[in-house]
């Protein structure tokens, strides 16, 4: 099956040479991607990657970046992170129609992972939901594409968890 994700990297300072990363990212294995470099000091690598499962396109996209830019840092990978349009763009709904949605069933509507004027969602959090709730045009692989990232992103989160602060938290989050 084919998935689309996105990989955002940091590059390091010695790694400015933006015809070189391409190379070697091309030469890594990363041929499927679309490499952007918007900012100063990061990339872009947009994937459609051929794989049995999400989860296996997702790590071995990390694995060939990882060959190509040894030194670069994992921002994020995408789709993850969605507000209330993303989510309503992907159902087929306005945002107005997603906001009454989320408000007419608060109590069951997954919690956001940012909460504001502009609050963020995991997207397969909020697909996951959607599914269960019927009618809407959810794909199957955006739904895995959408776990696999999140678990990519909360396992780069993890790792900057203090081992006590982890023992002592753990148990209060549930």
């Amino acid at each position: 099956m084919e998935y689309v994700f996105t990989l955002k990297y940091q590059l390091a300072d010695e790694d400015r040479d933006h015809e070189q990363i391409v190379e070697r990212l091309f030469e890594a294995g990363c041929d499927d991607a679309t490499v952007g470099m918007g900012q100063p000091g990061r990339i872009a690598l947009a994937f459609t990657r051929d794989a049995a499962d999400a989860w296996s396109a997702i790590h071995s996209a990390l694995q060939d970046a990882r060959k190509a830019m040894p030194s670069a840092r994992l921002v994020e990978a995408g789709p993850d992170f969605v507000g209330l349009t993303d989510v309503a763009d992907l159902a087929g709904v306005t945002r107005q129609n997603m906001r009454k949605l989320m408000l007419a069933h608060a109590s069951r509507f997954p919690l956001p992972v940012h909460e504001g004027s502009s609050s963020v969602w995991h997207l397969s959090d909020v697909l996951i939901w959607l599914s269960g709730r019927g009618s809407y045009p959810i794909s199957a692989g955006l739904v895995d594409i959408a776990k696999a990232t999140k678990q990519v992103n909360l396992a780069k989160e993890a790792r900057q968890i203090e081992p006590r602060f982890n023992r002592q938290l753990v148990p209060l989050l549930a």
